[in-house]
């Protein structure tokens, strides 16, 4: 069991509420295919995420990978293909408490404090983490009685990855989870997604700092108009002897030319 570590709080136990198995992947996507507006926004798009992996989903803007989110979390439907985690539904999964969504900005909290927030959220699961140590872990005392809607982008996030957190998911979606933060913040909340990874969390995260990526991820996918383009190891990614943003340049279509 990995120890997250909240300062002076004390020490967080993070297990998930819901442990899974590690012999099969938590999250099984096949063939999801969604036209919204009469655009196809995923086509055919097909991964899985391994239990106690981080797996990194990059792309350009407006190449699905929200939407992906949004289909795994119940949130969208997709006109085709098939979601599963641990073997049952999406839904099923959600009603659960086994999965925790961490969005780019959630306009619903307009008016309402961090603590308030989390302290509301934390109410819905039977066994949330401490809500001061978290709290205390991500820095939100700083600015704990800022309503949500005056926080800077970065702390805003802060609060996002939180609220994500608090119920002690066993596979979380993170859109962007570092966009934002100063780097004294993106480097703690780098060690704590190693930390929730070591405890058997899925991660699941989504981002455009390649560098993140190459720190963070055991299985990287490179998307592409709603398709998976190419997937693997950083180490595999870059055996040609390119960095993964090279990888990336080549396999995404550029939406601005030069």
């Amino acid at each position: 069991m990995s120890v997250v570590d909240a300062g002076p709080q004390g020490p967080i136990a993070y297990t998930p509420a819901v442990p899974s198995s590690a012999s099969s992947p938590l999250l099984q996507a096949v063939d999801l295919r969604l036209v919204l507006g009469g655009r196809t926004v995923l086509d055919a798009l097909s991964l899985t995420a391994q239990t106690g992996r981080i797996t990194a989903l990059l792309g350009p803007n407006g190449a699905g990978k929200t939407t992906f989110i949004r289909c795994c979390t119940g949130i969208l439907d997709p006109d085709e293909g098939d979601v599963r985690i641990a073997g049952g539904s999406v839904r099923a999964a959600v009603a659960a408490g086994r999965v925790g969504v961490m969005p780019q900005e959630s306009g619903a909290w307009s008016g309402i404090r961090p603590l308030e927030m989390l302290h509301h959220l934390a109410g819905l699961h039977a066994s949330p983490l401490p809500v001061d140590a978290l709290a205390e872990r991500l820095g939100l005392h700083d600015f704990a009685r800022t309503p949500y809607r005056r926080l800077s982008g970065g702390q805003k996030q802060a609060v996002n990855l939180a609220g994500a957190l608090v119920g002690r998911p066993e596979l979380v979606f993170l859109d962007e989870p570092t966009s934002g933060m100063d780097p004294h913040t993106r480097r703690a909340v780098w060690g704590l997604l190693r930390e929730l990874r070591d405890s058997g969390v899925t991660v699941l995260l989504t981002t455009h700092a390649m560098g993140e990526a190459e720190q963070l991820a055991d299985q990287v996918h490179i998307v592409d108009a709603g398709r998976i383009s190419i997937s693997g190891t950083v180490a595999e990614l870059a055996s040609e002897g390119a960095d993964l943003e090279e990888v990336f340049l080549r396999h995404t279509t550029a939406r601005i030319r030069p």
